[in-house]
C-alpha cells in the first residue's frame, strides 16, 4: 500500500477534477501490473491496472488501491467497482473509504457481493496522497501549502524591499517542482502590485504544468487569467482546485495561519543574516504562547545546496 500511495503522486494534479489515486495488482509476492488517474480524471487507476490481465493471471492475485473503488457510473467511463467485480481478483485491499457519497461503502459493498474478499485500512501514506481531494470532501475547500523562504534571522527581504534572492538555485527549483504539483498558486495583494510575480513553472518540460494564479485583493482581477478573492476563507470558491500554493507575502501568510487554512509548511531558510529586514509573518492574533504549541508535526528535512527545507503537516 506505501508503494501504491507513492505511486499516486504521478497524477497529481493531471487528475482533476478527480482525485489521484494508484492501483497495484500483486501475485506471488510480485507486481505484475499498475496504474494511476490519468490527465483529466480517465481512466481510473483500477482501469490502467487491470488492463490486459488474464482471470488465469487474477484468480490468486490481490488488488491494491488508495482510494474505496468508485460505485457511480459516468458518460465518461464504468464504475471502478463493477470493473473489478467482473476481473475478479482474489482480494481487494482499499487505504481509504470513499467520503463521497455517491460511493462512500458502496464500492466495498458492491465487490463483497460478488465474493471478493475486501481489507479496508485506514492507511497513512494513502490518506497524504489523497490530501487534496480528502480535504475537498471533508472541509470543502482545498489543501494548502504555505511557502515560505527566509534568513536565519527569519526575514524574506531587506528594509527595502529587495528580496531577490534569498535563496539559492536549488531551493529555488524545488519551489517550482512543487508550483507543478499544485492546481493553483496565490498571493497577496501587495506582493502582486510591487513584484508582478509570474508565479509559473519555470523548469524544463514541466512549463505547461504552470498552476493557476490567484490573487488575494478585494479588488477586481488584477490581470486577465487572473482570479481574485478577497478573503482566504474564499478559497473555497475555487472550482476544480485540489491543491493550493500560497507563496505570501507577509501579510497573507499571516491571514491564512490566522484563519487556520493552513495544512502544510515548507520553510527554506538560507544561511544568511539580515537583521533590520521584513519579517516572514505578520501579526498571528495570539492571545498566549500556548496557542502556539502542538499545532505542527515534522514531515520533512531536507538540505537543497546550501539551504535548509523544513516541511511540517497541520496537526488536526
Amino acid at each position: 500500500m506505501a508503494a501504491a500511495a507513492r505511486l499516486a503522486a504521478r497524477a497529481r494534479p493531471t487528475s482533476r477534477p478527480n482525485p489521484g489515486v494508484a492501483a497495484l495488482v500483486v501475485r506471488d509476492g510480485r507486481v505484475i501490473a499498475r496504474g494511476w488517474t490519468q490527465a483529466g480524471g480517465r481512466p481510473h487507476a483500477e482501469a490502467q491496472a487491470l488492463e490486459g490481465l488474464s482471470p488465469e493471471q487474477l484468480t490468486k492475485a490481490t488488488l491494491y488501491v488508495t482510494l474505496e473503488p468508485c460505485a457511480h457510473t459516468s458518460p465518461r467511463g464504468p464504475a471502478c467497482a463493477d470493473l473489478i467485480a467482473a476481473a475478479r481478483p482474489a482480494r481487494v485491499v482499499v487505504g481509504q473509504r470513499d467520503p463521497d457519497p455517491r460511493t462512500a461503502g458502496k464500492g466495498i459493498a458492491r465487490l463483497e457481493a460478488a465474493g471478493i474478499a475486501v481489507t479496508l485500512l485506514d492507511d497513512p501514506a494513502s490518506a497524504a496522497s489523497l490530501a487534496g481531494f480528502l480535504t475537498r470532501q471533508r472541509q470543502r475547500r482545498p489543501w494548502v501549502t504555505l511557502k515560505l523562504a527566509m534568513s536565519l534571522d527569519g526575514c524574506i527581504a531587506l528594509a527595502d524591499g529587495t528580496s531577490q534572492w534569498i535563496t539559492g538555485d536549488a531551493a529555488r527549483a524545488h519551489v517550482h517542482a512543487h508550483r507543478a504539483r499544485h492546481d493553483a498558486i496565490l498571493v497577496g495583494g501587495g506582493t502582486w502590485r510591487k513584484d508582478a510575480p509570474r508565479l509559473d513553472v519555470r523548469l524544463p518540460g514541466l512549463e505547461a504544468r504552470s498552476p493557476r494564479r490567484v490573487v488575494l485583493s478585494r479588488g477586481n482581477d488584477p490581470a486577465q487569467g487572473v482570479t481574485a478573492l478577497p478573503a482566504p476563507e474564499a478559497i473555497a470558491d475555487l472550482e476544480g482546485v485540489q491543491y493550493l500554493y500560497v507563496e505570501g507575502g507577509a501579510a497573507t501568510a499571516a491571514a491564512f495561519l490566522a484563519a487556520d487554512l493552513v495544512d502544510a509548511l515548507h520553510i527554506y531558510t538560507a544561511p544568511i543574516l539580515i537583521g533590520e529586514g521584513l519579517r516572514a509573518l505578520g501579526p498571528l492574533g495570539l492571545a498566549g504562547l500556548a496557542e502556539s504549541h502542538g499545532r505542527w508535526q515534522l514531515a520533512e528535512r531536507r538540505q537543497l545546496g546550501s539551504d535548509l527545507l523544513t516541511a511540517y503537516w497541520r496537526t488536526r
